[in-house]
């Protein structure tokens, strides 16, 4: 006869990964969203600097130039906004583990300057990994 196989994991374990997941990437595309509206803000500020100095007679055609421009920085910028905001998320991502890692070796430390196990388990591992870089240059 067969089994049943319980699976020793709780879905909601696996639901907050995904919902983490999701939400790290709704971040992304908001961060972009914003940095899309910045530079297309900004783009239509200097079109009306410039269209306002010609469109005394030509009303309608500064407001096609405007609206043209506004369209042209949203068609040309999603992408490089997108990819700048998705890099803007991965370098703080990798400065926040970088953070994590150093203070989790700062507190290893500590505790080593006051166990002698430790430190000594310590000191074999370095030696351990200076003797693997030595004979990797060999």
């Amino acid at each position: 006869m067969g089994t049943l196989v319980h699976p020793r994991y709780s879905p909601s374990a696996a639901g907050d990964a995904a919902a983490s997941e999701g939400a790290a990437q709704k971040g992304g595309r908001v961060l972009a969203t914003l940095l899309l509206a910045a530079v297309v803000s900004a783009l239509l500020v200097l079109a009306n600097e410039i269209i306002g100095n010609w469109s005394e007679g030509h009303l309608l055609a500064a407001w096609i130039v405007l609206w043209s421009v506004a369209f042209a920085g949203l068609a040309l910028l999603a992408t490089p906004a997108r990819q700048l905001a998705h890099e803007a998320r991965n370098h703080w991502a990798r400065w926040q583990q970088a953070r994590r890692t150093a203070a989790n070796e700062a507190r290893i430390w500590s505790m080593a300057q006051m166990d002698g196990r430790l430190m000594a388990d310590l000191s074999r591992a370095m030696d351990r990994d200076a003797a693997s870089d030595v004979r990797q240059l060999g």
